[in-house]
């Protein structure tokens, strides 16, 4: 009786990619040839294989440093969560996450962590557990703390360097302080900017702050840097911003907001909490793959410029 080891290959079967000689040539060009001198400890360890992907298009060195690179999100929300996920997934060797807020049924449409066992939890700590499946690896810092003037000290200290810095902040008060303290101290970071009311991921741009446009958000964090701040717009600003040339779309009264009168918060109360949907003059639209894309491209900044591909402003 013939057994399973005598069968004849299946010939829609591929072969096993194991090392060595196929017998095959190679179709296309040749990979690009692995630097001379290169130090082992500028290499992908075999463990990481999860990233091997990301390596052979970046090369060793570039995929040493993510593998070291240290990176703070602030705010992990729409943008944050996509960022995060990304970031991770290129290989960030640390990743610090901040935000105050906890996971409301109400971000089901747009962020990564919201699910159904997640709601009520803390954004940051259901974002690092998920960060942490993809790679057990990752080293992950959480603060659950709202960034303003009165935590920077305490969440950005002086000893502080990271490598880069993604200020997916929503607050604009915040959002201004934390920009301008980053450029006090010389850190790279890229900056999101409104990312609600829009519909079409592919205007999605990446410029100079000064460059951005169609964006009343942008607008208002420009001119709160030069009044308050005292920043020069005329030469550029040296801060990477991602936004969309797409004009915002006015959001839309719903059914059941006629019960109580318009738009009722429905997110976990919580203390002293400072930026709620309560207390927001309009609470605008979203869409998950718009603010999701907005997510990506932040995290395409951060690891093209750590990898020596910054791109152009």
């Amino acid at each position: 009786m013939s057994t399973a080891t005598n069968q004849p290959p299946n010939p829609r079967i591929a072969r096993s990619s194991l090392p060595g000689d196929t017998g095959k040539t190679r179709k296309g060009q040749e990979p690009n040839p692995v630097p001379e001198g290169l130090d082992p400890d500028d290499t992908l360890p075999r463990q990481q294989r999860r990233f091997d992907r990301t390596a052979r298009l970046v090369g060793d060195e570039a995929m040493a440093r993510l593998l070291r690179a240290h990176v703070v999100v602030f705010g992990i929300g729409g943008v944050g969560s996509f960022c995060v996920e990304a970031l991770v997934r290129s290989g960030i060797g640390k990743l610090t996450l901040v935000d105050f807020d906890d996971v409301c049924v109400t971000n089901t449409n747009r962020q990564l962590h919201a699910l159904k066992n997640t709601v009520g939890r803390p954004k940051v700590e259901a974002m690092a557990e998920r960060a942490r499946l993809i790679n057990p690896r990752v080293v992950i810092e959480t603060r659950e703390v709202f960034y303003g003037a009165e935590t920077a000290d305490d969440l950005l200290p002086e000893d502080l360097r990271p490598d880069f810095v993604v200020d997916a902040i929503d607050n604009i008060t915040a959002k201004t302080h934390l920009l301008h303290r980053l450029k006090e101290r010389g850190i790279a970071c890229v900056s999101s900017m409104g990312a609600a009311a829009k519909t079409d991921p592919t205007k999605i741009r990446v410029s100079d702050l000064k460059d951005s446009y169609n964006d009343p958000f942008a607008r208002d964090i420009r001119s709160i840097l030069r009044k308050k701040y005292g920043w020069e717009m005329t030469n550029g600003t040296g801060v990477p911003v991602v936004f969309s040339m797409e004009r915002p779309v006015k959001p839309t009264a719903l059914y059941y907001d006629q019960a109580t009168g318009g738009f009722q918060c429905v997110c976990p109360p919580k203390e002293d909490r400072g930026h709620s949907c309560d207390d927001r003059l309009q609470i605008e639209g979203t869409l998950g793959f718009v603010t999701g894309a907005f997510g990506l491209a932040c995290a395409s900044v951060v690891v093209n410029t750590l990898s020596g591909r910054a791109p152009s402003i």
